[in-house]
């Protein structure tokens, strides 16, 4: 939007340009591929369980990333449709579509607060 346009925005919808771009905005910066990931790392903070995409999240290759996704199917942690749905994000959208890097250590601190 310009400069002019963008200030008419705001004029005429306050409320919806604070939502949009103010404060308490959220990034989004990772696919969850079900709900019952979403719902984990929404809660996380009641007793911490990594889920897949945790793990996921602490490779740095994608051959790191697929050995898990293979490993915790294999111990049926996660079902052969998830998986499945795992390795294809994997190889279609890159290891960084399942969110930043994080480093060993991270979901404890975070949990912490």
């Amino acid at each position: 939007m310009e400069e002019s346009s963008e200030e008419e925005f705001r004029r005429k919808y306050p409320n919806l340009a604070r939502e949009i771009g103010g404060k308490g905005t959220i990034r989004i910066n990772a696919v969850r591929s079900t709900v019952e990931e979403g719902e984990k790392a929404a809660h996380s903070n009641h007793g911490y369980e990594p889920t897949a995409v945790d793990y996921i999240r602490r490779c740095t290759t994608e051959e790191q990333a697929l050995e898990i996704i293979n490993f915790l199917e294999s111990r049926k942690e996660i079902d052969e449709d998830y998986a499945k749905r795992l390795r294809r994000q994997l190889v279609e959208q890159g290891l960084s579509s399942f969110g930043s890097h994080k480093e060993p250590g991270y979901y404890e601190r975070v949990a912490k607060g």
